[in-house]
């Protein structure tokens, strides 16, 4: 009996298909390294992820450890103790007071079922999703899809406002200007039913390093 491919080498023949730069592209990069953690929480993955928000990985990682250095007996704070949390202890560890408000608002919200439980997640659709937790202030579509993406391993999100994927695709097809997030929306139709990995891939191509000027 033959062993089933894994899906992410199915996600990369498919891309590598659409067209000479796909294929060239996957043959550079690779099978699809698509690493989600489906292990985690909704409520954990949302704040992880608004803790990453418009900063360096360094940077997010930091304020992550300075967090979790907080409540050292388990892996991850709960709802109420984060909510339990003293604003000046919060800022210590690098959060600005907008993603303090929507950390505790996601807190709140998960208190209240607002933000489902990993089990139940598991049972809604992306769109569903989408609407239920972007209502959430300080959560935008492109939270809601990075937890889509990491934490429910779902294969077929493209997160079209995301700067690295709308730059990659401008690089990929050696265009002037990088498409709107509305025209990358369709474009990215045809990747269906692997966006997903075809966001892994636009994050990766390789960027042109800046030439070095004479002093």
């Amino acid at each position: 009996m033959k062993s089933r491919k894994p899906a992410s080498v199915d996600a990369s023949n498919y891309l590598a298909s659409i067209d000479a730069d796909w294929s060239r592209l996957v043959a550079q990069l690779g099978p699809c390294g698509h690493e989600p953690k489906p292990a985690r929480e909704p409520f954990e993955a949302l704040v992880r992820a608004v803790a990453y928000q418009q900063l360096h990985v360094k940077a997010g990682d930091a304020i992550l450890a300075r967090l979790l250095a907080l409540h050292p007996q388990q892996p991850f704070p709960s709802p109420a103790q984060l909510l339990d949390t003293g604003f000046d202890a919060m800022r210590a560890c690098g959060f600005s007071a907008r993603k303090i408000e929507t950390i505790r608002g996601i807190a709140a919200a998960t208190l209240s079922d607002v933000v489902p439980d990993l089990a139940a997640a598991q049972l809604l659709s992306d769109d569903e999703l989408i609407a239920r937790l972007s209502a959430l202030k300080g959560i935008g579509s492109w939270t809601v899809e990075m937890f889509l993406i990491y934490s429910l391993a779902r294969p077929d999100i493209l997160p079209v406002d995301d700067f690295g994927v709308r730059e990659g695709y401008r690089l990929l097809k050696s265009l002037d200007v990088a498409p709107t997030p509305k025209a990358m929306a369709l474009i990215g139709q045809t990747w269906s039913p692997h966006r997903t990995a075809a966001a892994w891939y636009l994050w990766r191509v390789p960027r042109p390093t800046k030439a070095k000027t004479k002093g």
